[in-house]
């Protein structure tokens, strides 16, 4: 017996307030419309007013999911809200609908409701795989309320539900009725923990499993700064197909574990089988290793071939799109082409080399087995001083440096006989943004310097692909401009393409601006435009760990030279800040021989990932470092 899935998902809306209220679409208040803020936020730019999911799985052969939703614009910025975008398979545009889209709003005392136009709704053919359909509202306006149901028809799967967004929820509702001959995993996420309640349902003549998840009077979702997906802590929850059992007739075993995922993965057509072609490549090959005996050399001469060869086409997955004897032959292929293909090159020149699943930092964090969890994959090979990770993905990443998309906690490496292991993406090698500058300042407090700037590792990546995006002149005004409308002459950059040495920035720079002239006084922070003068970490309590991407070191050699006619009154003291565990360290020195000063400073964080429990140490460190770096020197005529 075939068990087939119906699978009915229904987000049904909110009202404006957290009391009891009707949540059936079309029953629309003018209270609703009159309202003007959200009474718990009135920062609110928009608020969901009831949400609620319905998840229904039968054994009837079909398949069906209804989503509703209502939400209140209070303010311009929440327009983007009147937005809906819907996700579905390819080809299947039958299979979706988007219906009782509906804009209400409150004109002369009356309630006028205006219905989606023909032009407000189309579809993008986004790739082979999933298209979107999309719409926008009508007559939206500041007060408006909107509505929409959507309808879709597809198999086995339950779509993630949110209970937390952007935007403040008053009611969240999910439900899932599941036959007992199925059984999901379920993860819970975030911090706003739904209230549960179960209970056995007889629904379309089977005995089911129904589970409702509530909760109310959530939050705006709010961003921090250094996080890597601010969705990994968004409340929500999701489910994965473990198994189906039907006793005496069907039984079959989904994801329960990581070998059960990974050999499941490892056998997709898209996958494995791709890594056994080579015939395409063979020749090309042998060419390209001639001579090359040394493993290192093989690993960089077969990295480098691949990023020059195939770009790619900024599409993830770790299924291959075109194959990757298309790829390679039309030059261009999706993340798993590319990095499939890098690894097959490898193994064919006997260096032991495996892929490794990621889930990229915008895809989220894998938090337990399921196919479902990856994203996009890379390339590890083995050598005599540990495995060290590809992506050809990035035409200046190099080796053991991928690119920042890549570096979001773990991996999971497969090997061709089905065995894994945890790969720990976080970089521990420190990163540098090394800087030398030297200036005079004249008596009318005009600065003149140079500076020479170098970056290495992952500030090198940052630096190359920032530069990269631009036409110097523009970068160069855009330099000018955020840094004190300084004015820049004689730049130049060295080792851009040369991507194993680090990059050089110098230039010559003239600012008028850059110092304080009060009476016979000249006030000036000695760091000028280098200065980070506002602390980062503000939030009183910290939701999410600190998320820098890799470890780094800023450090600064700035000589100073005093004009004529002056000396020092003031200099800010010398001072070290210290972290415990070895987290980071601050010093700052800075001492005058003659007429000129020379500074120096170091910042050094020692961890890619700070967790919520030394927030609190690590917002007093960067507040006691500002502090000292925005510290002015005082010169004084005599």
């Amino acid at each position: 017996m075939k068990l087939k899935i119906l699978v009915i998902l229904v987000f049904l809306f909110f009202n404006i307030t957290t009391k009891a209220q009707n949540s059936e679409l079309g029953k629309v208040t003018i209270a609703d419309l009159e309202q003007k803020l959200n009474p718990a936020d009135s920062s609110a730019v928009a608020t969901i007013l009831f949400s609620k999911g319905i998840v229904k799985i039968g054994s009837d052969g079909s398949s069906e999911s209804i989503f509703q939703r209502r939400i209140k614009i209070y303010k311009k910025e929440g327009y983007e809200w009147s937005d809906v975008q819907v996700t579905f398979p390819a080809g299947k545009s039958s299979n979706l609908s988007i219906t009782d889209v509906y804009t209400y709003n409150l004109i002369n005392g009356k309630m006028v409701k205006s219905k989606l136009k023909e032009e407000g709704a189309f579809i993008d053919k986004t790739n082979k795989r999933y298209w979107i359909k999309k719409i926008t509202f009508p007559d939206v306006k500041e007060g408006s309320i909107l509505e929409y149901k959507v309808r879709k028809q597809g198999g086995l799967y339950i779509e993630d539900w949110n209970f937390q967004e952007d935007i403040p929820v008053n009611y969240s509702e999910f439900r899932t009725i599941i036959p007992d001959a199925v059984s999901f995993k379920k993860n819970v996420k975030g911090f706003y923990a739904p209230k549960v309640t179960n209970q056995i349902a007889n629904t379309y003549g089977y005995m089911a499993r129904e589970t409702i998840y509530v909760v109310q009077n959530l939050t705006a979702m709010k961003d921090e700064d250094f996080v890597s997906n601010v969705d990994n802590y968004r409340s929500g929850i999701s489910h994965e197909i473990e198994s189906i059992q039907v006793p005496g007739q069907f039984s079959h075993s989904f994801s329960t574990d990581w070998p059960t995922v990974v050999k499941t993965i490892y056998q997709f057509e898209d996958f494995g089988p791709e890594l056994n072609k080579t015939g395409y490549f063979e020749d090309d090959l042998n060419l390209l290793l001639k001579a090359k005996v040394n493993p290192d050399e093989k690993i960089k001469a077969i990295f480098d071939y691949v990023k020059s060869t195939v770009k790619w086409n900024n599409y993830v997955g770790y299924e291959c799109d075109k194959g990757v004897r298309k790829a390679y032959k039309e030059k261009t292929g999706n993340c798993a082409d590319i990095n499939l293909m890098l690894t097959a090159m490898l193994r064919y020149a006997d260096l032991k080399a495996n892929p490794v699943l990621i889930s990229t930092r915008s895809n989220g964090i894998p938090f337990f087995p399921t196919i479902n969890a990856f994203n996009y994959v890379i390339t590890s090979v083995e050598t005599p001083t540990g495995n060290v990770l590809l992506d050809a993905t990035d035409k200046f990443s190099t080796i053991g440096i991928l690119p920042l998309r890549d570096l979001n906690w773990t991996g999971r490496l497969i090997r061709k006989d089905g065995t894994s292991d945890e790969v720990d993406l976080v970089p521990k090698k420190m990163s540098s943004d090394l800087v030398t500058m030297c200036y005079d300042i004249d008596q009318k407090g005009e600065v003149l310097g140079k500076i020479r700037r170098q970056y290495s590792e992952y500030t090198a990546l940052e630096f190359r692909n920032i530069v990269d995006e631009e036409k110097e002149d523009v970068y160069l005004e855009k330099l000018e401009n955020e840094n004190n409308k300084i004015e820049i002459s004689d730049y130049k950059r060295t080792s851009e393409k040369e991507l194993l040495l680090p990059i050089l920035e110098t230039f010559s720079f003239a600012g008028t601006n850059l110092s304080e002239v009060i009476g016979e006084k000249i006030y000036i922070t000695p760091m000028l435009f280098l200065l980070e003068d506002k602390n980062p970490f503000k939030q009183e309590v910290r939701e999410y760990p600190v998320d820098f991407g890799y470890p780094f070191l800023d450090k600064y050699n700035i000589t100073i030279q005093i004009p004529e006619g002056f000396v020092v009154e003031t200099l800010p003291a010398p001072a070290i800040l210290n972290m415990e565990d070895n987290l980071g360290s601050f010093k700052f020195n800075i001492a005058a021989n003659g007429n000129a000063l020379q500074l120096s400073i170091a910042h050094q964080i020692n961890e890619a990932i700070v967790s919520t429990e030394k927030y609190e140490m690590l917002k007093e460190y960067y507040k006691g470092m500002i502090a000292k770096e925005t510290e002015k020197i005082v010169l004084k005529r005599i």
